[in-house]
């Protein structure tokens, strides 16, 4: 299956100009800001039963993101409606067999999601939690697999956007791999934003949104599987609606065609916020822009007296986390306020260990957004016995 090389004579394109802008900046992990030329895609209906949607659109869009993870054969793409929480419950649900168990590395809000999904669904469960400000032991994950044969499948988050961290998937899934298990990456805020290679890590199942990295709209998630990991789950899926194996089958069988009602204008959004991925210059490119957009946003930040959460060996690209300032004049919501005021959001803090806010990098954001954004910053610090309306450094 190849991606599609023309649009379809009658996807006649909307002019990007006739699109509103938006009041706002989002500086989150999604949903995020879209070009307008994604939104543009959405203003026209799509008929799911024929070829113009499920082949043209789907099945295109199926290949492309296969291509976005590897190059070697074996790999396939799921697409299915919801957001990313509903990929991970039907990946947990879908692949996980009665007698199997899961061993869940967590270190967050995501991580405990899992954990959670898993409980609920009545599947064996082990938790590795290394705590919220630090990376998976992988010393820890040997042993506890070693010690534990019963354990079939290992689940972790790539990017935990609960503080910004970025686990060493490397490093756990080279463990995973040794202990013969089935591994599944929670890779919703890190898949087309962080260049990954889902065969030479060994990944069984990825799991990512629309509305993350590649900079579509929220409404369905997708999961990129191993064929071969995908066929053994046939039968063992715990729901109706979340069955990773029937979805897939039902998409190849009908060539592209979704088992229950396809949220069209998101897909069809998301082929064009692939194909701007490629106009930018693919995985690596996007992931300059959002290392350079993180960079230019901690210095400024660090100028105006705010401090990190994590080391910088540990900080991911596409959320930063920053301590709350140690100030009684000091409160979020009144900060959030003043920043909205002038054209940017920004996201609270979820970390229990500490009192913080976060800044997503992600998006339609560049480095001249950022600049604008600590200008924007630095007016709101009214509670800064130094207080001005200006930012040192931004121009470096």
């Amino acid at each position: 299956m190849k991606p599609e090389t023309s649009q379809s004579a009658t996807d006649r394109p909307i002019d990007p100009d006739l699109i509103p802008d938006n009041p706002y900046l989002l500086l989150t992990p999604g949903p995020l800001s879209t070009s307008k030329s994604v939104r543009a895609t959405m203003l026209r209906d799509w008929c799911t039963w024929d070829d113009d949607y499920n082949h043209g659109v789907v099945q295109d869009v199926r290949a492309r993101l296969v291509s976005l993870a590897t190059s070697r054969p074996g790999y396939t793409s799921v697409l299915m409606q919801g957001s990313g929480t509903f990929g991970v419950e039907a990946t947990i649900g879908s692949v996980v067999p009665e007698d199997g168990k899961l061993l869940v590395l967590a270190n967050g809000g995501y991580g405990d999601r899992i954990v959670q999904i898993a409980e609920r669904l009545r599947i064996s469960t082990v938790v590795l939690d290394s705590g919220e400000i630090a990376p998976p032991d992988c010393a820890a994950l040997e042993a506890k697999l070693t010690a534990d044969p019963a354990v079939t499948h290992v689940a972790v988050v790539h990017c935990e956007t609960t503080t910004g961290i970025l686990n060493p998937i490397a490093d756990i899934a080279a463990v995973v791999k040794g202990c013969g298990k089935t591994f599944i990456v929670d890779a919703m805020s890190s898949f087309g934003g962080i260049p990954m290679n889902v065969e030479a890590l060994g990944i069984d199942f990825l799991i990512s949104s629309a509305n993350k990295c590649i900079e579509g709209v929220p409404g369905f998630c997708f999961v990129i599987a191993r064929e071969e990991s995908l066929e053994r789950s046939c039968g063992r899926a715990r729901s109706l609606s979340l069955d990773l194996h029937e979805q897939w089958r039902t998409m190849e069988e009908g060539h592209g065609k979704w088992r229950y009602t396809s949220p069209t204008h998101v897909v069809r959004a998301f082929q064009q916020a692939l194909l701007e991925l490629d106009a930018e210059g693919g995985v690596a490119a996007r992931h300059n822009r959002y290392a350079e957009n993180q960079r230019v946003l901690v210095k400024g930040m660090e100028s105006l007296g705010f401090r990190c959460l994590l080391p910088r060996e540990n900080q991911s690209p596409i959320i930063t986390a920053f301590f709350d300032p140690d100030d009684d004049a000091y409160d979020f919501l009144r900060f959030y306020e003043a920043i909205k005021r002038q054209g940017f959001v920004i996201y609270p803090g979820k970390v229990s260990v500490a009192d913080t806010f976060r800044i997503g990098t992600i998006g339609q954001v560049f480095p001249d957004d950022v600049q604008r954004l600590l200008r924007a910053i630095g007016a709101a610090c009214c509670w800064h016995p130094e207080h001005d309306d200006t930012v040192s450094g931004l121009s470096d």
